[in-house]
C-alpha cells in the first residue's frame, strides 16, 4: 500500500505540473518534436537483419526535413538526430522545455520469435491497456529504462515489468487526450491508405513517455519488425520514405486545423477591433477573463436572422482586419462556457472557448 501511496501522489505532482506548464507557456510559432526511439546502447527490437534504432532514425530525419521544407513557421527539434541513446526523461524534457505543441515518437513493434508475428501499423496515444496486447507494447517500450542508471529512483519505483506499475495511468491527465487521438486517428488513416499498410488501429496503452510530456503525443509503431514482410518494407529507403511522408501527410493536416483555430494570419501585427452587443455579454472585472464560444468567421457583417447562424441568438462579434468572428455566450466561469461549448457544436463541430479581458482577444 505504501508504494500505491506514492504512485499516486507522484501522478498528483504530474498533473499539476502539465497544467501550470500549459497556463504559463508564451511562445511564439508552431514547435514540433520528432522521438526516434531508442538508440546507442539500446537497439530496441532486432528483427533477421535490421534493428529498430536505425529504422526509426531514418524515418525520424526524412520527417523532419519534410516538415522544415514545407513549413517555414514551424520549429522541429530531435530528441536525438544520431545513433545515441538519450534517456526517456531526457526525451520529455527536450519536449518540455521548448514548450512544444506535439510530440510524434517512432518505433518499430515485435513479438518473440517463439509467436508468429502479426503485421501492421499502431498508433498509440497514452491511456489505460484495454488488452493485452496494448499492455505488452507498452511494457516492450519501457523496458527502454533498464538501460538507464537509478532508473527506480528516477521513475519513482516503475517497473516496466510489473503489471501493477501501470496503476499510475488511470490518474494520468486527459487534458490532451481529444488532441492526441485526432492527431493519432490522421496518422493511422495516411499509414493505412497512402502506405497501404495493414491497419492495427489507433490505441491506448500506458507509454512512460507520452506519460512525461505535456503537450499532445503519439507513439507511432510503424510495422512489425519479426514480420518478413514488414520488415523488408521498412529496411528500404522507399518505404521509410513512404512511412514518413503519409506522417508529414497527416501532420499537414493538424497544423492546418490548428492555424483555423488558433487564428494565425500572415500580420504578426495585426490589430484586433471588438465590437459587441453589451447585453450579450458578462461584466467581467477589469483584468478578469471573459470567455465566449466562437464558432463562425465571416468577410462581412451578418444579419441577426442570417442562416448562417443556424438560429443561434443572440450572437456576438469581434473584428480582425476584415474578418467578422462570431461568438455564442459570455461568462468567467470555465465550465459554463464548457457546456456552452457542448450546445454550439451540435450546430457547429468546429466551434471553441476564446478567452478575452478588457474586451480584448487574449492569445
Amino acid at each position: 500500500m505504501p508504494r500505491l501511496k506514492k504512485l499516486i501522489i507522484y501522478c498528483l505532482g504530474i498533473l499539476f505540473l502539465i497544467s501550470a506548464e500549459s497556463a504559463f507557456a508564451q511562445k511564439n510559432g508552431f514547435t514540433v518534436v520528432i522521438d526516434p526511439g531508442h538508440g546507442g546502447r539500446d537497439p530496441g527490437a532486432v528483427g533477421s537483419s535490421s534493428k529498430e534504432k536505425d529504422i526509426v532514425l531514418s524515418v525520424g530525419k526524412k520527417l523532419g526535413e519534410l516538415i522544415k521544407n514545407n513549413h517555414k513557421d514551424v520549429n522541429v527539434l530531435y530528441t536525438r538526430d544520431t545513433d545515441k541513446f538519450v534517456e526517456l526523461n531526457k526525451r520529455a524534457e527536450i519536449a518540455n522545455k521548448a514548450k512544444a505543441d506535439l510530440y510524434i515518437s517512432l518505433h518499430c513493434n515485435a513479438l518473440d520469435r517463439k509467436r508468429q508475428s502479426p503485421q501492421g501499423v499502431e498508433t498509440f496515444v497514452l491511456g489505460l491497456h484495454r488488452s493485452k496486447d496494448n499492455l505488452d507494447v507498452a511494457k516492450a517500450e519501457n523496458s527502454v529504462i533498464l538501460y538507464e542508471d537509478d532508473y527506480s529512483t528516477k521513475y519513482q519505483g516503475f517497473n516496466p515489468n510489473e503489471p501493477e506499475s501501470y496503476i499510475m495511468f488511470e490518474f494520468m491527465t486527459d487534458q490532451y487526450l481529444q488532441q492526441s487521438v485526432y492527431f493519432a486517428s490522421l496518422v493511422q488513416n495516411k499509414l493505412v491508405n497512402n502506405s497501404k499498410r495493414v491497419n492495427r488501429n489507433v490505441r491506448q496503452a500506458g507509454f512512460l513517455v507520452l506519460r512525461e510530456v505535456a503537450m499532445p503525443s503519439i507513439l507511432v509503431e510503424l510495422g512489425y519488425i519479426s514480420n518478413a514482410v514488414d520488415e523488408r518494407y521498412m529496411k528500404t529507403e522507399s518505404g521509410q520514405r513512404s512511412l514518413a511522408n503519409s506522417v508529414y501527410i497527416a501532420f499537414n493536416e493538424y497544423k492546418r486545423e490548428y492555424d483555423k483555430k488558433s487564428h494565425v494570419f500572415t500580420n504578426p501585427n495585426r490589430q484586433t477591433a471588438t465590437t459587441s452587443s453589451p447585453a450579450t455579454r458578462a461584466e467581467a472585472r477589469d483584468g478578469a477573463s471573459e470567455y465566449r464560444v466562437q464558432f463562425l468567421t465571416a468577410s462581412g457583417k451578418l444579419s441577426n436572422n442570417s442562416p448562417q447562424l443556424k438560429g443561434l441568438k443572440p450572437v456576438d462579434f469581434y473584428v480582425e482586419g476584415s474578418t467578422y468572428k462570431y461568438t455564442y455566450g459570455s461568462t468567467s466561469n470555465l465550465n459554463e462556457i464548457n457546456n456552452t461549448l457542448k450546445t454550439v457544436r451540435a450546430k457547429f463541430k468546429d466551434a471553441f472557448v476564446v478567452e478575452f479581458r478588457n474586451g480584448v482577444r487574449v492569445r
